[in-house]
């Protein structure tokens, strides 16, 4: 049978070399001596994902982890048994490419000093472009380690973060956030788990955590409330809760059970109960919301980066697809419909990654106190969170299309890229609740103006040609809209308002990174998020030309 009857298969592709744009955009974000660095590992990173990542994580998916509560001859010796394609996994990410320790090492890949945050998401996009279960582990590991540096009594942090930043897989420490409680969810003034004080200085927590990711990590960051402390938030603090304790024994808690997820079933979620396990405070009493909401924000921000990695996966494999497959004597790439259904998952799919460089340069500038960065990366980051997460939604759907009936076959990846994708849109914080923070940014952190300053500073860098007046427009409109609901309390268009800024932003992202690199064709994409998402259109019409708006009345 000829290979233009078969069922394109694109195994064994290298997912970095197939993907030029990455490295051009990574290559104008970046310092061109880090990238003579960084393109090895993204080379050899490449080549696993398209091949035997993918069967790794393939093999993984299908063999969750189990829980195990006694051994067989009676003895209580609770752990959770994972499979060993999901363990040599672990191994990749940790120790051969240090994705939780790049932003905490100063010798990574052979560099010399501390990489930016850019490098970190570089190589998990393309990661989890065949794994994306287990990057929440590596996620939570990085953002604990972040955490307890910036918050944690020095003795702690010299006592647990060597485990946490190791490339030595045996003597590594993963992390966890046991944060959700059944009738708090993502209200955290509702939390009832309670921290007692003991004479030695630690604390005893009990309580139920309903929904604890990496539910047998070394380490987990849990909030709790105090004794006598004050209600509502001002009562919950943050305490680091180690499963081993000095005396070589489990800490005084159960998982009751692991949780039957629709995605990541590579990776263990649980239910634990908490009955007096020993635990550490971390930072300030009553302070632990604040604390814990950098970790949850840095979180947000990776969960960003893996929407956009599966969204990335999902339109290789649909372009691969479109022009390996022959139907009706054409390639499926040369018919005008599935050229318009590909622009549909590939333009959202580019706007992600734009949100990502841009993301993690923020992230760069405001830990190193640039003036008005920390702004602008505390609304980027629910911006991201928001819209990238329900994109994938449907990027990985209508992906899952393309291959036709095969598609819906578990023998591929689409359906893994489905089921992950909803993931995104649920963990650390739904819609809604990520929606409302980016008004609350706006509102206490005084974002707004630092995101349309850096806006208009991008689109100062393109030409003054029609699409950027359009994208100026636009911008203008899009910060107008936000700041009405800001100062009316209008929060039922919170979703309006996030959903306009993102398209805004990541379009000025993607034009003037089109205009740096010389690429007409991110040109397209830049232009096709303005004609179909920001500017007015009538859908009776047909396609027009993109037109520049005339000035209307009304801010909003």
């Amino acid at each position: 049978m000829s290979a233009s009857k078969n069922i394109p298969d694109a195994r064994g592709a290298n997912l970095y070399q197939s993907d030029p744009t990455w490295a051009r955009l990574l290559a104008l974000y970046l310092d061109p001596s880090l990238m003579q660095v960084l393109t090895p590992k993204l080379e050899q990173l490449g080549a696993l994902a398209g091949d035997s990542l993918d069967r790794l994580a393939d093999t993984a998916d299908k063999h969750p982890p189990t829980l195990i509560t006694r051994s067989r001859t009676g003895v209580d010796d609770q752990r959770i048994d994972k499979h060993p394609a999901y363990v040599e996994m672990e191994r990749l990410a940790f120790t051969e490419f240090g994705l939780a320790a790049i932003s905490h090492r100063d010798d990574m890949f052979g560099w010399h000093g501390a990489m930016p945050p850019l490098a970190k998401y570089a190589l998990t996009y393309v990661f989890v472009q065949s794994e994306f279960g287990l990057c929440c582990p590596v996620s939570m590991t990085d953002s604990l380690t972040r955490t307890l540096k910036k918050f944690g009594d020095p003795a702690l942090v010299e006592r647990y973060l060597p485990h946490l930043t190791t490339l030595d897989f045996e003597d590594l420490y993963q992390g966890a956030m046991f944060m959700t409680e059944q009738a708090a969810g993502s209200d955290i003034a509702a939390t009832e788990t309670m921290a007692y004080a003991q004479d030695d200085g630690t604390w005893r927590l009990h309580g139920d955590k309903w929904f604890c990711s990496n539910a047998d990590a070394e380490l987990a960051m849990v909030l709790a409330r105090t004794e006598n402390g004050q209600p509502g938030l001002k009562g919950v603090s943050l305490f680091l809760l180690p499963k081993t304790l000095d005396d070589g024994q489990h800490n005084h808690y159960r998982i009751l059970r692991l949780k039957d997820k629709l995605g990541t079933r590579s990776m263990a979620s649980g239910e634990i109960k908490l009955e007096g396990a020993v635990a550490y405070l971390v930072g300030e009493p009553g302070r632990g919301f604040v604390q814990m909401a950098d970790m949850v924000n840095n979180s947000r921000l990776s969960n960003g980066v893996r929407a956009a990695g599966l969204m990335r996966r999902a339109v290789f494999e649909a372009e691969y697809v479109a022009h390996h497959r022959l139907a009706f004597g054409k390639r499926l790439a040369d018919m005008p419909l599935m050229q318009r259904q590909l622009d549909k998952l590939r333009v959202p799919a580019e706007q992600a990654r734009s949100m990502v460089c841009q993301t993690a340069q923020a992230l760069r500038r405001s830990d190193a106190g640039e003036a008005g960065a920390y702004a602008l990366l505390r609304i980027l980051t629910p911006l991201i969170k928001f819209r990238a997460c329900r994109d994938a939604r449907k990027v990985t759907g209508d992906g899952m299309e393309v291959r036709g009936g095969c598609g819906y076959i578990e023998e591929w990846i689409e359906p893994r890229l489905v089921r992950d994708s909803h993931l995104g849109s649920i963990w650390e914080g739904t819609s809604n609740i990520v929606a409302l923070d980016v008004i609350r940014a706006i509102r206490r952190e005084g974002a707004l103006p630092a995101l349309q300053q850096q806006g208009e500073a991008l689109l100062s860098a393109c030409p003054a040609d029609e699409t950027t007046r359009a994208l100026e427009h636009s911008l203008s409109r899009a910060c107008a809209l936000a700041d009405y609901v800001t100062q009316t309390g209008d929060d039922a268009q919170a979703r309006s308002v996030a959903s306009a800024l993102y398209h805004c932003f990541s379009a000025c992202a993607m034009y003037w990174e089109a205009t740096q690199t010389n690429d007409e064709e991110r040109a397209r994409l830049a232009r096709l998020v303005l004609k179909h998402r920001l500017l007015p259109r009538d859908p009776l019409a047909g396609d027009t030309e993109l037109e520049t708006p005339k000035e209307t009345a009304g801010a909003a």
